[in-house]
């Protein structure tokens, strides 16, 4: 699969549609999920072409993969959400549920998050 630079995050990232904007550094941007399922909920994104994790994880820079990874991790302290704990997430392909091919982190805070998923039946 080939990435779709008309993607709604890429065209967050060229300035095409606005965002929440919470944090930004040279490899990734930060900002509100304009749906957000938790008090805290905010989706970080590499500013490179990456589809998923698996396509970061193979393609980027050492750099690319630290900055965002620490952009994360500074998001997270800046929205004070690690006194009590958070989640992040990031899905990939079509049975996690990936809606927007652009590689995204979630970060979910500011409540009780329940269990991980849901036990099979």
């Amino acid at each position: 699969m080939s990435y779709d630079n008309q993607n709604i995050f890429a065209r967050i990232l060229r300035g095409e549609i606005p965002c929440d904007k919470v944090y930004e550094n040279e490899w990734a941007l930060a900002f509100h999920d304009i749906a957000p399922q938790a008090p805290t909920h905010i989706l970080v994104i590499p500013k490179g072409q990456y589809i998923s994790m698996e396509d970061f994880s193979s393609n980027a820079s050492d750099s690319e993969i630290v900055g965002y990874f620490r952009a994360i991790g500074a998001v997270a302290r800046q929205a004070g959400a690690t006194a009590d704990g958070y989640r992040i997430l990031a899905n990939h392909g079509k049975n996690a549920h990936q809606e927007v091919p652009h590689l995204h982190t979630h970060i979910f805070a500011g409540r009780d998050l329940g269990g991980m998923l849901g036990r099979p039946k």
